[in-house]
């Protein structure tokens, strides 16, 4: 009984996937999921008590994945510059996994308390892995650095997902060029 369960969670979880990175936050209702997943609707609520508990164990689930994926490709890079780098491309390049899809359209929706600040510290996670990087770098302020530099992540996100006259290539390494050298180029 306690593996059917799990795998219907599961099921959920990825018919969630679907729906947010088809529909965004509009798209996950608990209609949906039932259709997608051959459930009652009823069922569902056995599962999560809100969409927002939906979207909260996404990110429990997605966000430690995505950052491992993340910190992976730092500890391969050798230098303090090329940690950097991959910091920026990894988060990039995840861009179409529906993870990611997911953690964004979930960054819209309306959360409680809770719930955003799970995501806040995961986010807080992913950002403190280059604050080390950065100070190897020789940054005065390698913390507001890093914020910075994943501001920079986020506005490359965005414009890849809107689909931007630019190939995503172009702007992955405008993103690298504008976290390593600033407006310089």
């Amino acid at each position: 009984m306690a593996e059917h369960r799990s795998m219907q969670r599961a099921a959920l979880l990825d018919a969630a996937r679907a729906l947010l990175s088809e529909g965004g936050t509009e798209a996950l209702t608990f209609p949906a999921l039932a259709e997608r997943t051959g459930l009652a609707r009823s069922s569902v609520y056995e599962y999560f008590r809100s969409r927002a508990a939906v979207v909260e164990e996404l990110c429990e689930v997605d966000f430690p994945v995505w950052a491992a994926d993340v910190s992976a490709a730092m500890e391969r890079a050798g230098t303090a510059e090329a940690k950097v780098e991959a910091y920026v491309r990894q988060q990039l390049e995840l861009v179409g996994d529906r993870r990611h899809r997911a953690v964004v359209a979930i960054s819209a929706s309306e959360l409680d308390a809770g719930a955003r600040e799970k995501i806040r510290a995961a986010h807080g996670g992913l950002v403190a892995m280059i604050v080390e990087a950065l100070d190897e770098m020789g940054h005065e302020q390698p913390r507001l650095a890093a914020m910075l530099v994943q501001g920079v992540v986020d506005a490359a996100v965005r414009r890849i997902e809107l689909g931007a006259a630019e190939e995503p290539g172009e702007i992955a390494d405008a993103a690298v060029s504008m976290a390593l050298r600033g407006v310089r180029g």
